[in-house]
């Protein structure tokens, strides 16, 4: 494994997360089956993503440096 990601594109983070809180939510009755939990860390991970592009993008924009070197 030669490259790497990002922990918010990452579904096996977002897989992890959506078990801890569908455990949760059984607690209190409410229940999420596996193909619902799939598909939530599926789009968790694309949301992730977006929201991390657009973080890269507005902080480029608001950067007081150029990039590149001297």
């Amino acid at each position: 494994m030669d490259e790497s990601k990002s922990w918010y594109t990452s579904k096996a983070v977002w897989g992890g997360v959506v078990a801890i809180l569908s455990g949760v939510a059984g607690v209190f009755g409410y229940a999420v089956s596996p193909d619902d939990q799939t598909q939530l860390a599926s789009i968790l991970a694309a949301v992730g993503a977006t929201v991390g592009g657009a973080a890269a993008i507005f902080g480029r924009i608001k950067a007081s440096k150029s990039i590149g070197s001297k």
